[in-house]
């Protein structure tokens, strides 16, 4: 690294491993500051942008990471509510235009010209990056730039899931896939008040589900988690947050849910899922997508963090470890999340 190099983890090609190398420092643009990183979350978006998994791709070469903290070390032209010093993060929804009918009716996450962190803008796999002032996380004082790096996406997709799964305090929910998502999904429904049942095929994701508040699990593995939820509840799950990783857990859900019901898919796996037209008409079910959220959810998420409801189960890796964690990834390894120290 120089004055005017960095190091970065960068993706040269859909597929390949990671090449750790040095890249030109960025200069801050209008709204933009210059950010040195003391740390970065590694999420299961990350893994799908190397791969080139989803139908809009991102353009190689680029640097993943949307889970980056750090300080403000440049300002670009414009007015800011950040300055230099401030502990920053930046996020997938990294800007947007502000002026549509999405920005103007708090739904700035479907904006059209939306730029995403780590995808269409250049993220936290490296010792520096920029955001967009207007749109990055405003860290709360005094707590692990490692801990907190998972709200900035895990935390704050999963409580908006849960906002939407318009589920009350005192009702059932299920949370599918106890990963990096799911653990926290867990956290957030405990805070909320709801009474949280747990899916997965991993019997220590189970138990970390469990040491996180949820009232009954079920591995999937091994028991039929309809039948499971089913009888547990007395006829299903108000609501089902997916946050899986597999095609298989977005056609349980219909199960699983009670007549009447929400189902949220968070989790984006390739592919398609089975949807029986018949029991979502007859059960009356309600199915939605949630794209992380929008910066209210993201203060009302750290909000949540920096009172000690939520506690992320993070484990500390180096920029060097990038590929072997995206390996883990792919076989399911990871117990809650991964997160590179600076």
């Amino acid at each position: 690294m120089t004055d005017t190099t960095f190091r970065a983890a960068v993706v040269e090609d859909f597929g390949a491993e990671l090449n750790l190398r040095d890249v030109e420092m960025p200069t801050p643009g209008r709204n933009q500051a210059l950010v040195k990183l003391q740390a970065s979350g590694i999420c299961h978006t990350d893994l799908h942008a190397a791969e080139g998994d989803w139908p809009v791709k991102p353009e190689p070469p680029f640097v993943a990471g949307h889970e980056g903290v750090g300080e403000v070390v440049e300002l670009g032209p414009g007015d800011h509510t950040v300055k230099v010093g401030d502990i920053v993060g930046n996020v997938w929804l990294w800007s947007a235009c502000g002026e549509c009918v999405y920005c103007r009716t708090g739904w700035e996450t479907l904006c059209s010209q939306a730029e995403y962190g780590g995808y269409t803008v250049n993220g936290s796999f490296g010792t520096y990056m920029l955001v967009d002032t207007r749109y990055c996380a405003r860290i709360p004082e005094g707590f692990d730039p490692v801990e907190v790096a998972p709200i900035l996406c895990a935390g704050v997709t999963v409580y908006k899931g849960l906002k939407v799964s318009e589920t009350k305090p005192g009702q059932f929910v299920v949370i599918s896939g106890v990963g990096g998502l799911g653990h926290i999904a867990v956290q957030y429904a405990v805070a909320m008040g709801m009474r949280v049942i747990a899916v997965d095929i991993a019997d220590e994701k189970l138990e970390l589900a469990k040491k996180h508040g949820a009232e009954f699990t079920v591995n999937a593995k091994h028991a039929d988690p309809a039948e499971a939820v089913q009888e547990f509840t007395g006829g299903g799950a108000h609501g089902v947050l997916v946050t899986a990783v597999h095609p298989q857990a977005f056609g349980q859900a219909i199960g699983m849910a009670r007549k009447g019901g929400t189902i949220v898919f968070n989790g984006l796996p390739p592919g398609d899922f089975p949807a029986p037209i018949f029991e979502i008409v007859f059960k009356a079910l309600t199915i939605r997508g949630s794209l992380v959220g929008t910066r209210q959810d993201l203060a009302e998420a750290l909000d949540l963090y920096a009172r000690g409801l939520i506690k992320p189960t993070v484990s500390e890796c180096s920029l060097d470890d990038v590929n072997a964690v995206f390996e883990d990834l792919r076989h399911g390894k990871v117990d809650g999340r991964m997160a590179i120290r600076y």
